[in-house]
């Protein structure tokens, strides 16, 4: 019994562990499919911690070259496993929705808040600009990718005719080029002699991926016990994926929620809440670099891995996703990035440039709030 009680108050998320027999008795009893929505996204938060957690272990004992293609694979995982369930469902627009809810998130909702709580305690702070530059450039890059098949693709045919549908894996798999590119470079790139800190070296992990070994701690586990929790921490997730995108209809249909609202804003927070709370944990403690690369690299994951990977994976599924995205998401995403790598440009940070990004993901999300279900 002492056991559990230092469980639970070791991490104060432990406790929403218990969200996941909840949602076993919420499905066995005919719970209203609100409160199985509910209970659902908040289970799979503290599993996603712990996904990355036991990532951040394994790859702490295979290396920096193994340990980086570990974090750069895994560090969405419960995010992806959620928009397969949903593929699974034939739910594509929320699939989309997801993945650009994702990439502003991050540069908008979390960049914004770790410059705004940042720089009330700092001041100015300052990051590594030629690195975030490099970054950002990355993520025009893949906006623009994003964008060149649902431009055209009204002048090649319809979205799921064969031509749109061959652009969109042409396009996904050039990206996870582009991706892999990325990591190559991170891996040989050494020591960044350009760097505004001299003093301190780039990383390898830090130039893609969106977790960072060398700064933050991990739990003190063994390989095995790394994997047991990996394994059961997946199976969590899956387990709540299928309850909480089967719920999504439902509670679309009763309460007028637009499915867009859900894809963009809700599902991308449930899946990286953890990963967003280090990153304006670390601006607090006036680790900008940090804080700046968690952000851009989240979403460069989400931009040039997780969505070319789910084109391929609804393939073999039998609902091919295409890289088709709505005028409202391309305006959103060229805001975004457009003014995340106006602020990263000159590598400099204070609570005014946090102020206005969060302006503007709180201005989106009230347009994509009111949009009609």
């Amino acid at each position: 019994m002492a056991r559990v009680i230092r469980f639970f108050t070791r991490k104060p998320i432990n406790f929403l562990l218990l969200a996941l027999p909840l949602a076993v008795v919420a499905q066995l009893s005919g719970w209203p499919d609100l409160w199985i929505f509910i209970i659902s996204a908040v289970g799979v938060i503290p599993l996603a911690t712990y996904i990355g957690e036991a990532t951040e272990v394994l790859a702490s004992q295979t290396g920096p070259r193994v340990g980086g293609l570990l974090n750069a694979t895994l560090g969405n995982a419960a995010e992806l496993i959620i928009t397969i369930v949903a593929i699974r469902e034939g739910l594509l627009e929320l699939v989309k929705a997801s993945i650009t809810g994702s990439i502003l998130g991050n540069i908008l909702l979390v960049m914004g808040a770790s410059m705004l709580l940042g720089g009330i305690r700092h001041g100015v702070q300052s990051f590594n600009r030629r690195h975030a530059s490099r970054n950002a450039i990355l993520l025009v890059l893949a906006v623009v990718a994003l964008l060149i098949p649902s431009i055209l693709s009204g002048s090649i045919g319809s979205e799921h005719s064969l031509k749109v549908e061959v652009l969109s894996l042409g396009v996904a798999g050039i990206m996870i080029v582009l991706y892999g590119l990325g990591i190559l470079f991170s891996f040989t790139a050494g020591r960044d002699k350009f760097s505004d800190k001299k003093e301190e070296p780039v990383h390898p992990p830090e130039a893609i991926g969106p977790m960072v070994l060398e700064h933050k701690s991990h739990p003190h586990w063994s390989r095995r016990t790394a994997i047991i929790v990996l394994a059961l921490s997946t199976t969590g997730v899956v387990y709540l994926s299928e309850l909480l995108v089967g719920a999504v209809e439902p509670v679309v249909l009763g309460f007028g929620i637009s499915e867009f609202f859900l894809g963009i804003i809700l599902i991308p927070l449930i899946g990286n809440v953890a990963e967003h709370l280090v990153a304006v944990k670390v601006a607090m403690e006036n680790e900008m670099d940090l804080s700046v690369e968690i952000a851009i690299s989240s979403s460069l994951q989400i931009a040039l891995f997780v969505a070319p990977v789910l084109v391929f994976i609804s393939l073999l599924m039998g609902n091919p996703l295409t890289l088709i995205f709505n005028q409202i998401e391309l305006l959103a995403l060229i805001v975004g990035v457009l003014i995340a790598a106006l602020v990263s440009v000159d590598g400099e940070s204070n609570w005014l440039e946090g102020a206005e990004l969060l302006a503007v993901y709180i201005i989106l999300a009230l347009a994509f709030f009111l949009l009609p279900a």
